[in-house]
């Protein structure tokens, strides 16, 4: 008789095992930003599998840019500015990852770099996606011409403080998303020579095209995301070799 008590009490353990997990993936999905409806839109134009938006480029000399979203952000939200990415030259991978955090798949742009061995890559991330990207960046050296962050910061784990390749850190002037105090520690981790810019007026919502952002500031600028292209586009055109 106590054997079948103890039985049914792991039983019951791992039924709540299996429903705490389940209603945390359920939680997780309600709280995902969804792309607005232009950027979805335009995500419609990219190539799409079940790991990444792809919006090629007839270029073959310039390197490819792969690019980790945010936390509970869907890949399609960058679709705006990755395509501005792509008419420039540069193709451009948004790597789709389970349950919309790089957290639980950093290491899923390799695909790409084994699907393309002989082609140089930028790799860049919004916010938490920012800081799996930089990690990926420091694993995978070979070909890696280039690593941006948007709203971003690499941590330890990924510091490329000895990197010889250039590096942009992009923030917003009304972001009150990122956290000041651990961005301006993590420099720490970046090399010297990285540049840093920040887009006056804009949030962290604006690196992507998705609904308001908890906590984050207003936005008093309406071009946060071609202003994204077009400094992403100035530096791969002037830094990246």
């Amino acid at each position: 008789m106590a054997l079948k008590k103890w039985k049914k009490f792991l039983l019951a353990i791992m039924v709540a095992i299996v429903l705490v997990i389940f209603g945390g993936i359920i939680y997780l999905k309600t709280q995902s930003h969804a792309p607005t409806e232009n950027a979805q839109q335009i995500a419609k134009k990219a190539e799409s599998s079940s790991d990444w938006l792809y919006f090629p480029s007839n270029d073959k000399t310039k390197p490819m840019i792969l690019f980790y979203p945010g936390a509970l952000v869907d890949s399609g939200s960058y679709s705006p500015w990755a395509e501005k990415i792509s008419e420039a030259g540069y193709p451009v991978y948004i790597v789709k990852m389970p349950l919309d955090l790089a957290l639980l798949a950093p290491n899923r742009g390799s695909q790409i770099l084994t699907d393309h061995p002989d082609r140089p890559y930028v790799i860049g991330g919004h916010s938490l996606g920012g800081v799996m990207a930089s990690r990926f960046a420091e694993e995978h050296p070979k070909k890696l011409a280039g690593v941006f962050f948007l709203a971003s910061y690499p941590d330890e784990k990924g510091s490329l403080k000895d990197t010889k390749v250039p590096v942009l850190s992009l923030t917003a002037g009304n972001d009150h998303v990122l956290n000041s105090e651990a961005y301006q520690k993590a420099k720490q981790y970046l090399p010297i020579e990285t540049e840093y810019q920040e887009i006056r007026g804009g949030n962290h919502a604006g690196f992507g095209s998705y609904d308001m952002q908890k906590g984050d500031g207003k936005s008093t600028i309406t071009d946060q995301n071609k202003q994204v292209a077009e400094r992403l586009v100035e530096w791969l055109e002037t830094e990246v070799k």
